[in-house]
């Protein structure tokens, strides 16, 4: 399976196990352009925005921890169509809501949804993608995040003109693609690296041919018996690697979430005083934030891990503090500064998915991507709860420095942990002797 050559089953894969991160980034970006409505609605408090703009986070935080563990005891398939049927139920649902409490409630069902779907979803497609083409094959699948966060603010400004109750359309409209993805779905085969490692060889024969063809055999993959467990991730070696991802995943991720949640509100605090300017401005980030993964997808098997993490997540960085000290800044700085932002993030941001899947055995290895979903949603979580505090009482050079002074967290976490996993086949990468921190 390392070594096999590129196939149709492949691509559907990628493009199906992508759809989790597309409405990922299609639900944040679309709540930052439906609260320009539901605000003055309901009259709400800075507190009531950030709970509502957090609430699918704070589902992603349970719904990554416990249905990551689910997925390695059961297995990736039978989870990989029943998540989508919650997001579906509660979109539909959001467009009936009267309050901000059933709203923040059914949102948080959404993110549970959602949350679930990133393990299930990057351990199927990992464990089935050859070795020279994983980076990449898991890099479409953040490109897809950027694409749904886009596609977002795009078809939320086209609804804004169906007037005041516009938002209730915009809380609707991902049930459209989860409905279509879930259906796409259905017969997607099971891992036969996870049925090897229950013992289910048979099975697991029967899974590949399904996938691969009838001359597909399992004789270079090595049974990897053991058991799912949470004290995994912080036995046997694997302590570091799970601090490495946590700590990187939730300080790359923090900055990215309050921007895109909050892109409309942040402009206008830049001086873009235009609402409608400010709702484009934020498409336009979203745009440049799609090119920069786009970009990092494509040299993902070309470069390795660490300079793909380290660098551009160092000019990220560079480009949040800079907008935090010099926040009245003509807006041509201010534009150039978001672009290289936009750009940059994309390296550290693909990774999120690479490294977990490729640090960890199968046993755990939907456990661990549950966990830096959980970790890194605690952050994102927190950011978008504090920005529109952090705005209205401390201003915008506060809050982007803020989010700049993560990112150096991050990035020094990353010089000194991240390890190097490109030549590694899967089951090479997962096992401790090869990690050398270097």
């Amino acid at each position: 399976m390392d070594d096999a050559p590129l196939t149709w089953f492949h691509r559907r894969l990628t493009l199906y196990s992508a759809g989790g991160p597309l409405l990922d980034g299609y639900v944040l970006g679309i709540i930052g352009l439906a609260l320009t409505q539901v605000v003055p609605l309901w009259d709400l408090s800075p507190v009531w925005q950030g709970l509502l703009a957090a609430s699918a986070l704070l589902g992603m935080f349970l719904g990554g921890l416990v249905f990551g563990y689910v997925t390695d005891l059961v297995g990736r398939q039978a989870m990989y169509t029943i998540d989508l049927a919650a997001i579906v139920v509660g979109s539909v649902a959001q467009f009936f809501v009267d309050g901000p409490v059933w709203l923040l409630i059914l949102r948080f069902v959404v993110g549970l949804a959602i949350g679930a779907d990133y393990p299930i979803a990057t351990s199927l497609l990992a464990e089935f993608t050859p070795r020279r083409h994983r980076g990449s094959m898991l890099g479409w699948l953040t490109t897809m995040w950027a694409a749904g966060n886009t596609i977002a603010y795009l078809v939320g400004e086209a609804l804004l003109e169906l007037g005041p109750d516009a938002w209730r359309w915009m809380l609707l409209s991902p049930a459209i693609p989860a409905a279509v993805l879930m259906v796409a779905r259905f017969g997607t085969p099971e891992s036969p690296r996870w049925l090897l490692s229950k013992g289910r060889t048979e099975e697991a024969k029967a899974a590949l041919r399904k996938a691969l063809g009838p001359d597909a055999e399992l004789d270079d993959l090595p049974a990897e018996p053991g058991e799912t467990s949470l004290r995994g991730l912080i036995s046997k070696g694997y302590l570091r690697r799970t601090v490495f991802v946590a700590v990187f995943w939730a300080c790359s991720l923090w900055p990215v979430y309050a921007i895109y949640a909050f892109g409309p509100a942040l402009l206008s605090a830049l001086n873009l005083d235009d609402p409608r300017q400010a709702n484009l401005g934020s498409a336009a980030i979203g745009v440049f934030f799609l090119a920069g993964c786009v970009i990092a997808t494509l040299v993902a098997n070309r470069l390795n891990r660490r300079t793909l993490l380290i660098w551009p997540f160092a000019v990220a960085t560079v480009a949040l503090l800079l907008l935090g000290l010099i926040p009245t800044a003509p807006t041509p700085v201010i534009a150039t500064l978001f672009v290289l932002y936009a750009l940059a993030i994309g390296g550290p941001t693909i990774l999120q998915w690479i490294y977990p899947n490729e640090l960890f055995p199968t046993a755990i290895r939907a456990t661990a991507v549950g966990l830096g979903t959980t970790v890194s949603r605690i952050g994102a979580g927190v950011g978008t709860f504090v920005t529109p505090i952090l705005l209205g009482h401390m201003g915008i050079g506060a809050t982007m420095l803020l989010a700049g002074l993560i990112c150096v967290l991050g990035l020094i976490v990353s010089v000194l942990m991240a390890p190097e996993t490109r030549h590694h086949d899967l089951h090479q990468a997962s096992s401790v002797p090869t990690d050398t921190g270097k």
